[in-house]
């Protein structure tokens, strides 16, 4: 394991530290407010399959990085669809069809989200419409479908199949269940937002009076990053450094951050962290991460396929993990980090540090699953 994770694979694009960073418990509550997440925290436990998903500890890693604790929270449970996803779409679904009364919900996703927003609707009985890219795999167009959605496929990117599912929901007076927000387009997104909370509450009430010292936190458009920053003003007497991970070629929290104003980027190539892959940040996720989180990154695709077949191996904890490509990253950035002594000493992550990781989702497409892990496999024998 020392060579592989020695190698450049594992290495950091670019970093950022956030200048404007001044954390404001009471800011962040109005932000995502306080009865949102409890609303969602009494709503999804009370759903017949609920379980807190598992806080694994990725022993062995942190005895090879010289730290304390890290903790992987393994959303690959998380009822059947295996995503932190899971939690968002479908409370949003609930709460609009209570609201609204309607009859029919639509929404554009990278695959996980709309799963969610399918399921919700499915457990309702209502009519679910979901927008796809050209790069979204025919294996999680199939699992939307299989949940009663109806799936449509536009050309171009995530942004392409959202424009053409606010088009169409326009003419047809569909709700729109979406985890972006856009002016006038706020409440839902911090539905979806709060439903993602659970997770730190579930860690919260796990670990109790135990301090994180960091949390790694994986961004698209930055709605799960932003929850769980709000999960901690809510449930935690602790405030850790929040560190947010990107691909280096979507990193619009990160230039954002850097701008001190949303920015968006024009991604040129698909990352394979399909999820992860958005060129703007969303704009109530951005009332939180603007002056909430600590510092920003972004890591290349190449760490990807060996990190998850060094979760699969045990290399890491004496659980086998299974994570998909966004479940990943946290993991490698922090491994990244530790290599640059100047980082590392900047961010304070030491032999006392107690790390958190999100492992936001599991086997959510076998096909892209058992790819990575191939090739992840051959890549660590050959090292």
């Amino acid at each position: 394991m020392n060579s592989i994770l020695k190698s450049s694979i594992f290495s950091i694009t670019n970093f950022v530290k956030n200048k404007n960073y001044n954390f404001n418990k009471g800011q962040i509550l109005e932000s995502l407010p306080n009865e949102y997440m409890e609303e969602a925290a009494k709503t999804i436990c009370s759903w017949e399959t609920y379980k807190p998903t598992p806080l694994v500890e990725l022993n062995k890693l942190s005895n090879y990085l010289n730290v304390n604790k890290i903790y992987y929270k393994d959303e690959g449970f998380r009822f059947h669809l295996k995503s932190f996803k899971a939690l968002g779409g479908a409370f949003a679904v609930d709460k609009i069809v209570k609201e609204t009364k309607t009859n029919t919900v639509a929404t554009a996703t990278a695959g996980n989200h709309g799963r969610s927003v399918a399921w919700g609707a499915q457990k309702l009985g209502i009519n679910c419409k979901i927008f796809i890219s050209e790069f979204v795999s025919e294996e999680r167009a199939s699992a939307m479908r299989e949940l009663g959605a109806e799936v449509i496929r536009v050309k171009g990117n995530y942004d392409a199949s959202l424009k053409e599912c606010l088009r169409k929901s326009k003419e047809n007076n569909w709700e729109i269940v979406q985890d972006v927000s856009w002016e006038n387009y706020m409440d839902v997104p911090k539905y979806i937002m709060a439903g993602y909370s659970i997770m730190i509450k579930e860690i919260i009430d796990e670990l109790k009076d135990e301090k994180i010292t960091h949390v790694f936190l994986q961004a698209g458009v930055g709605g799960m990053a932003a929850a769980a920053i709000a999960g901690f003003a809510k449930f935690s007497k602790y405030v850790p450094s929040f560190i947010i991970v990107e691909p280096e070629d979507a990193e619009c929290v990160l230039e954002s951050i850097k701008n001190s104003k949303p920015t968006s980027i024009n991604i040129k190539k698909e990352s394979i962290m399909g999820g992860m892959s958005c060129g703007d940040v969303s704009a109530v996720a951005w009332d939180i991460l603007k002056n909430s989180s600590n510092y920003c990154l972004s890591i290349s695709d190449q760490g990807i396929a060996s990190t998850v077949a060094l979760l699969s191996n045990e290399e890491f904890s004496k659980n086998k993990i299974i994570a998909g490509e966004c479940g990943v990253p946290g993991i490698i950035s922090l491994i990244s980090l530790v290599k640059d002594q100047e980082k590392i000493k900047d961010i304070g992550i030491n032999k006392n540090s107690k790390i958190l990781l999100i492992g936001c989702e599991g086997l959510t497409d076998q096909k892209m699953y058992d790819q990575l892990l191939n090739e992840g496999l051959r890549k660590i024998q050959n090292v």
